[in-house]
């Protein structure tokens, strides 16, 4: 499992390498809420495709190695602790705006600017992405009891729907 400290160590190494980066995924939502909420597995990472070689470079020298590669649309570095961090490479446009390429190359999925927001870990202040951008990548699939319960927290906190549409 993905501790704080294991996320915040992440960070650090991807900060002094230079390369931002944007929690998603359930670390995302718990950043959002300020707390810790569950047992994460991995960490899901947006990052800007010109950073790439970096971001991997950094986490290479950590230990990690490449164990799936779906790129254009994302790509997951392991470490032999069991630790996870499922990587996104995004698009960005003047506007602040970013796309992130699907396995459909016609659907492309969207950030806007606004969807850029700041949350907490612990006592950190990190990059994440938004609720109701969370919402949106938690529609169109069957979603597992944890998504059903991340999405009742958003709810709960931000009184955002978060029913399927």
């Amino acid at each position: 499992m993905m501790s704080r400290n294991d996320v915040l160590t992440i960070l650090a190494l991807l900060r002094g390498a230079g390369a931002g980066v944007v929690i998603a995924g359930g670390w995302g939502i718990d950043a959002l809420l300020g707390e810790e909420t569950r047992e994460h597995r991995d960490l899901d990472l947006l990052h800007v495709r010109e950073q790439e070689p970096v971001v991997v470079e950094a986490l290479v020298s950590a230990g990690y190695t490449e164990t799936l590669d779906w790129r254009p649309a994302r790509f997951v570095l392991s470490h032999p602790s069991g630790l996870e961090i499922d990587l996104h490479p995004l698009e960005f446009a003047p506007d602040g705006s970013a796309l992130q390429s699907s396995l459909d190359p016609a659907e492309p999925f969207r950030y806007p600017a606004s969807c850029f927001v700041t949350g907490t870990i612990g006592t950190t202040t990190v990059r994440c992405i938004s609720a109701e951008q969370q919402v949106r990548f938690h529609q169109g699939y069957e979603p597992a009891e944890r998504d059903v319960l991340d999405m009742a927290r958003l709810k709960g906190r931000f009184g955002i729907d978060t029913a399927a549409r």
